[in-house]
């Protein structure tokens, strides 16, 4: 139950609020009636990016990408955000005391690869995004 003070400050609210919505104008209700049109429409839009990103996101889970170094004495192949699929070395570079040269081999593939992979995936990211492609929201992550 309230008491006489709430009474009267919840009864001072509720009028102002029944005064602001009677005091609309039939084109203020129309502009109003608009704006939720526009809103809805600006939800369907932001639903149907969600779905590319989402498709986009999948079709990044499952893009593959090869790098060489050596002349393609060692490949490195990768695949979705960087996990290595395979790794193919040359038995040419077997011999002992050729570690450290087949060590810097297999980092400049696996380089070559995640650079190619990522453009893959920013390309996707881009495509989805369509016009928003490239811009900074604040408090989204980054995703391209």
């Amino acid at each position: 139950m309230l008491n006489g003070a709430a009474r009267i400050w919840f009864k001072g609210i509720r009028n102002k609020f029944c005064c602001y919505f009677s005091g609309l104008s039939q084109a203020r209700v129309s502009a109003y009636l608009e704006g939720m049109k526009d809103l809805n429409a600006l939800m369907q839009q932001a639903q149907a990016m969600q779905q590319k990103l989402q498709d986009a996101q999948a079709k990044m889970a499952e893009t593959t990408a090869s790098g060489t170094s050596g002349g393609g004495l060692v490949t490195v192949a990768l695949k979705g955000a960087g996990e290595i699929t395979s790794v193919v070395i040359d038995d040419s570079l077997l011999v002992p005391g050729e570690g450290e040269i087949l060590a810097d081999l297999i980092v400049a593939a696996h380089a070559d690869a995640k650079r190619k992979l990522d453009e893959v995936n920013s390309a996707l990211m881009r495509e989805a995004a369509g016009p928003m492609a490239g811009m900074n929201i604040p408090g989204m992550p980054k995703l391209f």
